[in-house]
C-alpha cells in the first residue's frame, strides 16, 4: 500500500471526506459514508487514517495548502501594498462551501485540534505577510524591523479577538491603531482592516 499508489488513495479518500464534509456537515459524515463512497474495506481506510478527527485535520492541513499557495501568489502580485494586504488575508478565509469543516473546528471536541491548527494557520500566513510588509517598509509606508515578529504578534492578536465576532466597534478602532503603530505607519493607513475584520 506504500508510495506511489497509497499517496494516490490518501489522496481520494481526502477529497471524498471534504466533499462530503462540505456538503452534509462533519458530525452528519460517518466513516462509513467515506468508505461506501470509496468502495474500499475499513482496514484500508485505517491504514491511511486513525480516526474521523485525523481525516478532519488532514482535510483542514489541505485546505490549508491551497490557502498558502493563493496567499503567496496575492504577496508575489504586482498589487499595491494595502491591497495585497487584504488579498493575502483574504486567500486565508475557507471558500463559502467549506465552511461547514471550518465550523467542525468551533465545536468542543474539536477544541484541541483548533488550538493545533491556528498554530498551523500562522506558520502559512506569516510569511507571505510579512513578505507584503517588508515591501511595505521598502516604500516607506511602514516603518520597523522585526517584521516576522510583529506579523505574527498581531495575528495572533486578530484571531483572539475576533475568531468568535464578539467584540465591540472600540476594539476595531484600537486595534487598527495598534497595527498602525506596530509596523510605523500613518494614522489612516490601516483603515482598511475595517472592512476585513467585518
Amino acid at each position: 500500500m506504500k508510495g506511489e499508489k497509497g499517496e494516490r488513495r490518501r489522496k481520494e479518500l481526502l477529497g471524498i471526506a471534504y466533499r462530503m464534509f462540505s456538503e452534509k456537515g462533519y458530525e452528519n459524515t460517518s466513516i462509513d459514508d467515506i468508505i461506501a463512497e470509496a468502495g474500499i474495506a475499513k482496514g484500508t481506510y485505517y491504514y491511511h487514517f486513525p480516526s474521523k478527527e485525523a481525516t478532519l485535520e488532514a482535510v483542514i492541513d489541505m485546505m490549508l495548502k491551497e490557502e498558502a499557495e493563493r496567499a503567496q501568489a496575492a504577496a508575489d502580485s504586482e498589487l499595491p501594498v494595502p491591497q495585497k494586504m487584504v488579498a493575502v488575508i483574504c486567500a486565508l478565509r475557507p471558500e463559502q462551501s467549506e465552511q461547514p469543516i471550518a465550523d467542525a473546528l468551533e465545536s468542543n471536541e474539536n477544541a484541541l485540534l483548533h488550538h493545533k491548527l491556528k498554530k498551523r494557520l500562522l506558520d502559512v500566513v506569516v510569511p507571505p505577510l510579512a513578505q507584503v510588509v517588508r515591501e511595505g517598509v521598502a516604500q516607506g509606508i511602514f516603518n520597523c524591523g522585526q517584521v516576522e515578529e510583529r506579523v505574527k504578534m498581531i495575528l495572533g492578536i486578530s484571531m483572539q479577538m475576533f475568531d468568535d465576532y464578539n467584540y465591540t466597534e472600540n476594539d476595531v478602532i484600537v486595534f487598527i491603531d495598534m497595527v498602525e503603530k506596530a509596523f510605523g505607519a500613518e494614522e489612516g493607513t490601516m483603515g482598511f482592516v475595517r472592512e476585513l475584520i467585518r
